[in-house]
């Protein structure tokens, strides 16, 4: 029986260890104690995603909705409302109810495993993680006014940095501030500000900046999820890529163990990440040049590009794509 050791038990995880024990391998799950986030926003896309992986089209229900975005960016600008649609949802809570029901039972150790996926640790070495930039972000709890729209959600710059504001339902919203502390910039807030009735003091800080470990795969061992990349929360989904690379990861260990070579798999599974990355870096360019003039803008703007320039020379230095996924399987192309 083939072994897979899956270090960590979040959304990237837990995908992979459903998909694997589909088909017929043995995953097993080395549980880490690490805080969960507050509140995910997940698009269309990643819901649909997530409801294909585990089979479950009730996965969502019952959870609060966003359906537009009230976006004053760049200086002077006017708010604007533009639709959208999202839901929200703890972290916590989407793991109990994408395990809710499955009835699959996790060993907790391994001798030996045949293949290790990465999920929430950065592997060893010979991986080194690269980070553009150094921006760092907090969410704050908040209560927000009873007038403002319980399926909006807001985002504001700021000469300094940018506000982005999540309902949750009947429970308390999520401030996420970058740049500035939450406090200067709420009190320069024209927009958000007046959603807001009580803010309470934030859960810590956490990067948001894209950052990437390199190399992410070698035969044996694969890194996915939060231990592969970070993107920014402004111009990524960090749950949606989750999900696509645990699906990668686990076609390319099914790909392995079907007998397909191992150095081919690895490396496609690479320059796959790779260049999802770069487009990462695409879109935050055009984000961050149009939110604002100044230094802390035109800091944040320079460190994207020589992201981009990094990762462009990463992508020149890897082979063509050599397969393609067809649902959760990978075929040679």
């Amino acid at each position: 029986m083939v072994a897979v050791l899956i270090n960590g038990d979040g959304i990237a995880a837990s995908c992979c260890s459903h998909l694997l024990r589909q088909a017929g391998l043995h995953p097993i799950v080395e549980r880490l104690a690490r805080p969960r986030l507050p509140a995910l926003m997940l698009s269309e896309a990643t819901q649909l995603l997530l409801r294909d992986v585990f089979g479950r089209e009730d996965l969502f229900s019952g959870v609060p909705r966003v359906r537009s975005r009230v976006v004053v960016w760049a200086q002077d600008s006017k708010a604007r409302t533009l639709p959208h649609s999202a839901v929200i949802i703890g972290e916590q809570q989407l793991l109990e109810r994408i395990h809710h029901g499955l009835g699959e039972s996790e060993s907790v150790q391994a001798e030996q495993p045949n293949w290790t996926i990465f999920a929430s640790t950065a592997p060893r070495p010979p991986s080194v993680e690269h980070h553009f930039g150094s921006r760092m972000a907090a969410a704050s709890p908040v209560r927000l006014n009873p007038k403002s729209d319980a399926e909006a959600c807001w985002i504001e710059s700021f000469e300094n940095g940018w506000l982005f504001l999540l309902p949750s339902g009947k429970g308390p919203g999520w401030l996420l501030s970058v740049g500035d502390s939450v406090e200067s910039l709420i009190e320069r807030s024209g927009l958000i500000k007046e959603q807001i009735d009580e803010i309470d003091p934030s859960r810590g800080t956490f990067p948001s900046h894209p950052r990437i470990v390199l190399p992410l795969s070698e035969p044996g061992w694969l890194a996915c999820g939060t231990a592969a990349l970070g993107f920014d929360p402004l111009c990524g989904e960090g749950t949606g890529n989750a999900v696509r690379e645990a699906i990668l990861a686990s076609a390319i260990i099914r790909a392995a163990v079907e007998g397909a070579s191992v150095d081919d798999l690895v490396a496609h599974y690479q320059t796959r990440l790779l260049a999802g990355f770069r487009r990462h870096f695409d879109l935050c360019i055009e984000f961050y040049a149009s939110g604002r003039s100044g230094p802390w803008w035109d800091d944040q703007v320079n460190e994207l590009k020589r992201g981009l320039a990094w990762c462009s020379q990463q992508v020149r230095d890897t082979p063509a794509f050599r397969y393609r996924l067809n649902g959760f399987t990978l075929e040679r192309l």
